[in-house]
């Protein structure tokens, strides 16, 4: 019997399955199972074919952080862009959406973002996509805010507290419906102070 030639992945698909055995590792036996010959192992390829898309543990970390990253940015986007032009609305959808994409990842996401605070260049790139989300925050109300806009600092406070928040939901500590009001709560507060 002749077998048909099995297609090779392309470059961008095969990253992507790499993607998906590193969040399955983190997420059955956390972030320190994340070594690049085991994702190797896990994915059923050579060490180099790991090595060529992440060159170190760190680039992993990075690569599932940008990935988590995405997914939630275009969620968010798309969210808003549907959304209603009322603060309240906006507010509830940010915070719907912040708990959800958390949710959706899961435990693992808080493993990933501890390990990136590990050195810091990849503390950095977290810093970095912390920053642009507050950016597009401070867009999404800037109607509903004096010119001056939300400082920094607020927004700083926001950041953590929908971390904080999502990650209390996912570990059962409140729940869904709870950690949802209660951010949409600190929005809607947050706004008004600098209206």
């Amino acid at each position: 019997m002749i077998q048909a030639p099995r297609q090779r992945m392309t470059y961008q698909a095969r990253r992507q399955q790499l993607l998906t055995v590193g969040w399955n590792l983190v997420r059955h036996e956390g972030t320190d199972a994340l070594a690049l010959g085991r994702l190797a192992i896990e994915a059923g390829v050579s060490k180099p074919v790991v090595y060529d898309h992440f060159k170190s543990r760190q680039g992993l970390l990075v690569a599932l952080y940008e990935d988590f990253d995405v997914r939630q940015t275009a969620i968010i986007d798309a969210a808003m862009a549907a959304a209603d032009n009322s603060l309240e609305e906006k507010a509830a959808v940010v915070a719907s959406r912040y708990v959800d994409c958390v949710l959706t990842q899961g435990r693992e996401i808080p493993d990933v973002l501890s390990a990136l605070d590990s050195t810091p260049e990849l503390a950095e790139i977290k810093l970095k996509y912390q920053r642009d989300f507050m950016e597009k925050f401070r867009n999404w109300f800037a109607e509903f805010v004096k010119p001056a806009g939300i400082p920094q600092s607020s927004l700083w406070g926001m950041l953590g507290a929908a971390d904080a928040i999502s990650n209390a939901v996912v570990c059962g500590d409140i729940l869904q419906q709870e950690g949802l009001q209660e951010l949409t709560l600190l929005i809607i507060n947050l706004v008004e102070r600098y209206r």
